[in-house]
């Protein structure tokens, strides 16, 4: 792999430490969409030959990850006045630990896998596997639902990272942006409900709910 690929994938796993460790809630919305951009351009790097469906679907994916859905997320942030996660379920000294230990465990479980020689010493699959642990933590351990969305996407970029390995690498990509274009469109019907009925984007009122 070209070595830019991989220093794109080393700020790829320095900005997932930057996410768990932030309470900013527009901090974190930038930096992961500074991931999503950053990610788009890999194809670029990826493929022998820079054909003309590829320029296109990098560039999509570069305003969808990095424009579109940033703006709805800090839109929804602007609406409801948070601004700061305050009291995660888990701590942030905790799960900057939980990420570190994770990334150190993926780097070495990548090295025992039977992965291609061109894969082997690359930094794809312990990347997208260090993103993937990552996004879940941002996912379980946040209360609020904003968070819980940007943790969904640190998910789908550890997927993505991952889908790029296989041949078919763009078109798992499309199937993956529309599971992500449902997901946020779900989690948009949640913010809403949860704003209208508690005025609160605490995750922790939904214990409260009845039919």
């Amino acid at each position: 792999m070209p070595p830019i690929a991989d220093t794109v994938l080393i700020i790829l796993l320095l900005t997932n430490f930057f996410i768990l460790g932030t309470a900013s809630m527009r901090a974190m919305i930038r930096v992961v969409a500074l991931q999503g951009i950053l990610l788009s351009l890999l194809p670029i790097f990826v493929e022998s030959h820079a054909t003309l469906r590829l320029v296109a679907l990098v560039f999509a994916t570069a305003a969808l990850k990095g424009l579109v859905i940033p703006s709805l997320l800090f839109k929804a942030v602007r609406d409801v006045h948070i601004n700061h996660e305050i009291e995660p379920y888990l701590g942030f000294i905790p799960s900057l630990f939980l990420c570190a230990t994770g990334t150190a465990a993926a780097l070495l479980f990548a090295d025992q896998l039977p992965l291609a020689a061109a894969h082997k010493s690359s930094l794809f699959v312990p990347a997208s596997l260090a993103t993937l642990l990552a996004g879940f933590l941002v996912l379980t351990t946040r209360r609020k639902a904003i968070s819980q969305v940007a943790g969904y996407l640190m998910l789908e970029n550890g997927i993505y990272v991952f889908g790029l390995l296989l041949y078919q690498s763009m078109v798992v990509e499309v199937g993956v942006l529309l599971d992500l274009l449902v997901g946020i469109f779900v989690m948009g019907i949640v913010l809403n409900h949860i704003q209208r009925e508690f005025s609160s984007l605490d995750t922790e009122h939904l214990s409260r709910l009845r039919e």
